[in-house]
This record gives structure tokens, sequence and C-alpha cells, in this order.
């Protein structure tokens, strides 16, 4: 019989072949007492990301590697993982090495401890000491706080790619391009509980950014328009018995 396993790990990258290595090396010294498969996706990498994810394959039995064949963005990326995925609990993280996956472990724990509600379905990390540039964390603040304004869904912090949350409950969301930027306002409006906990950010070592405030800015106000009509919209059975 096939020992079940607890939670996967996914990790999107595009151009990241200088950051895969160690991020699998890290993801599993982090779960080496756990059952685990991490699954790499390629978003159809212009550079050596696919040929290193490969070869690492030899290293990690636990590695699984999905490439899409046309660039899709962070949102579909998860969701091809998601999808791909054989575990209940998903954790995902950002594959520019910023976010450490040692506190994988605390996410779980918290998602999975007796007494938690019963229908808590997502621990968003939330970044306590941002390593980046004044300007990046300036704009980061800002969008952050319009959107809890309009949204109310809880998070100080939307942008942390480090989150762990069921399988089940995110294949129920409503899917639009940069939907990870909202899943706890869109777990929130499912009926869902969600919770946070303060985890660690690093640098980026190798690789630029793939996103900019002002590209961000101008996404920001059409999604945001999107996900307060989605919210309107929305009408709660709260569960459902057969008689």
């Amino acid at each position: 019989m096939s020992v079940p396993t607890p939670i996967s790990v996914i990790v999107p990258v595009y151009n990241e072949e200088e950051n895969v290595t160690k991020l699998a090396d890290e993801i599993a010294l982090a779960l080496f007492e756990t059952n685990y498969e991490m699954i790499f996706v390629n978003d159809a990498s212009t550079d050596g990301t696919l040929s290193v994810l490969t070869k690492l394959k030899e290293t990690y039995s636990s590695l699984r590697v999905i490439s899409h064949r046309k660039n899709a963005g962070q949102s579909r990326s998860v969701r091809s993982g998601v999808m791909a995925a054989k575990s209940q609990y998903i954790a995902t993280l950002d594959g520019d090495g910023q976010n450490d996956p040692a506190d994988i472990p605390a996410l779980f724990k918290q998602i999975t401890r007796e007494h938690a509600p019963e229908n808590l379905a997502l621990v968003g990390g939330r970044r306590a000491k941002r390593q980046d540039s004044w300007t990046k964390k300036l704009g980061s603040r800002f969008g952050n706080g319009v959107r809890k304004k309009l949204l109310n869904d809880q998070a100080d912090d939307t942008g942390c790619g480090l989150k762990v949350f069921t399988r089940d409950a995110f294949l129920r969301l409503p899917y639009f391009d940069h939907i990870h930027r909202y899943i706890p306002a869109l777990m929130l409006r499912e009926g869902y509980q969600i919770e946070f906990c303060d985890v660690n950010h690093r640098h980026r070592e190798f690789g630029v950014s793939k996103y900019t405030n002002f590209g961000r800015l101008m996404v920001s106000f059409a999604d945001l328009r999107g996900v307060m009509w989605l919210n309107r919209r929305a009408r709660n059975p709260e569960g459902w018995d057969e008689i």
C-alpha cells in the first residue's frame, strides 16, 4: 500500500535557474520527517530552469516537474500544481527564494492542530521583516491597505507567496489571473475560516523580480473591482443536508 502524502509543496518558477536547486534542497531539509511531494511548475522559462529541474529529479524522488507549454503566469502555475497534487494540504512558495521553506512546518502544524476550527482552510504567511527595497515595501503597504479596506479580507500581506491551504477549498474558488493575491478574500467568500502566521523573508540572491509597483497597480484596480463584484454576488447556504 502507498503511504499517504500529507502535504504537497508547489513552487511556480519562471527563469529561476539559479534558485531552484537551493529551494529544492531547503524544502527537502524542512520536511525530511514528513512524507511529502514538491511540485515545481515551470512556466515556460526561457533560461535553463527546466534543465536544472529535470536533473534534480535524479536527486529527489519526491520532486515532480510540471512544465507549461506556454507562459501563463503565477496564478495559473499555482493552479496547475494544485490540480496535479496528491495531497489534501498544499503549501505554496515563490520561486525567487525569498520565502523560507523552513517556515512550512509551522504553518502546516497550525492548520492541522487538534482544536483548529472545523472549516479552517488557509494559514497565510505574513512577512514580519520584509527584505525588499523601500519603494517596493511602500507600494505593497499602500496596496495591502486599499485591498484590506475594500475587501475586508483580514489579510495584512497577501503578497506573501508562502501559504498552506486545503486542496478542496482552493479548487472551489473562481479562477482568474492574479487570483493568488486574493485567496484570503475568496476563501472567506466561500465560508471558510483563515488564519495567519509570521514568517521569515529573505533577500533575493539571484535573478530579477517579475513585477514592478506600476505593473501591480495597473492590474490591481481591475482585479479589485472583480473580486468586489464576486463578493457582492455571493450567496452562501452554510452547508447542506440530505433528507
